[in-house]
C-alpha cells in the first residue's frame, strides 16, 4: 500500500499560510501568491482564516515593480513577472472554503466593521502541507451582496487568461461549471451566507502573523 500524507488539521489561532500557484502551461507555475492567516475554524470539512490588516504578503508584479493590475489586460498575463512584498491593506478579510470545493467565500468589511459583501473565488481545491494550503486561482469570481443579489466579476480577465493559453478549454469548462454551482448555493442562500459570520470579529489577542524567509519552498500541499 502506498504511503499516504497526514492531512494537518489546525486549532483556533494557529498561524498558516494560504499560498496561489501561478496560472499556466508553461512550467512555470510556482507560488506567486502567500498570506499568512490565523486559523478560526478547522473541522476537517471546513477551514476558516482570518487575513489582518497591516499583514506582510507576497504578490505578483512586474520586473519594474508595476502592479500587475495597472498592466493594460492585452499584455497582463503575457509581460514577464516576479514577486514583490506588501502589506495586506484595509480591514482584512475572512476566507472560509470547503474540502474539495473549487471555490472559496470571502467576507468584506468597511474600516468601522460595517459589512460589505461576500466574495465567491473560483479556484482549484485547497491543498494542505504542514504550513498552510495551496490553491489556483481561475480568475472569474462572484459578487454576493446582502439582499442576496450577485453579479460575475472579472470576466475580461477570465477572457484573456483563456486567450493568453493561461487555462486550458477543459479547464475553463470546468471553471464555468464551478460557477453555475456557486450560483445555485448562493440562489438557495446555503451556507456559508446563511451564517452569521458577517458579526464575526477576530481574538484581539491574536498577533499578526509573519511571512517566513522560505515561504516559496514549503512542501507541495497533499489533497484535504
Amino acid at each position: 500500500m502506498p504511503h499516504e500524507t497526514a492531512v494537518p488539521r489546525w486549532s483556533p489561532g494557529t498561524p498558516i499560510l494560504w499560498r496561489y500557484r501561478a496560472n499556466g502551461t508553461r512550467g512555470d507555475e510556482g507560488i506567486h501568491i502567500c498570506r499568512p492567516m490565523t486559523v478560526v475554524e478547522d473541522t476537517g470539512d471546513r477551514l476558516v482564516a482570518w487575513l489582518a490588516p497591516g499583514t506582510e504578503c507576497v504578490r505578483p508584479v512586474f520586473a519594474d515593480g508595476t502592479p500587475v493590475h495597472a498592466e493594460p489586460l492585452a499584455s497582463r498575463y503575457t509581460r514577464p513577472r516576479t514577486t514583490g512584498r506588501e502589506p495586506w491593506w484595509g480591514n482584512g478579510v475572512l476566507k472560509l472554503a470547503r474540502a474539495g470545493e473549487p471555490w472559496s467565500v470571502w467576507l468584506w468589511w468597511d474600516e468601522d466593521w460595517t459589512f460589505r459583501n461576500w466574495y465567491v473565488n473560483l479556484e482549484q481545491p485547497l491543498r494542505r502541507h504542514p504550513a498552510g494550503v495551496d490553491s489556483v486561482d481561475h480568475f472569474l469570481d462572484i459578487d454576493v451582496q446582502r439582499d442576496r443579489s450577485w453579479s460575475w466579476r472579472d470576466e475580461d480577465e477570465f477572457a484573456q487568461a483563456c486567450a493568453d493559453g493561461l487555462m486550458s478549454a477543459e479547464t475553463a469548462a470546468g471553471v464555468r461549471e464551478a460557477g453555475r454551482a456557486a450560483v445555485a448555493l448562493i440562489a438557495a442562500w446555503g451556507a456559508p451566507f446563511s451564517e452569521p459570520w458577517a458579526e464575526w470579529r477576530p481574538e484581539p489577542s491574536w498577533p499578526v502573523p509573519s511571512l517566513p524567509a522560505e515561504w516559496d519552498r514549503l512542501p507541495a500541499g497533499v489533497t484535504a
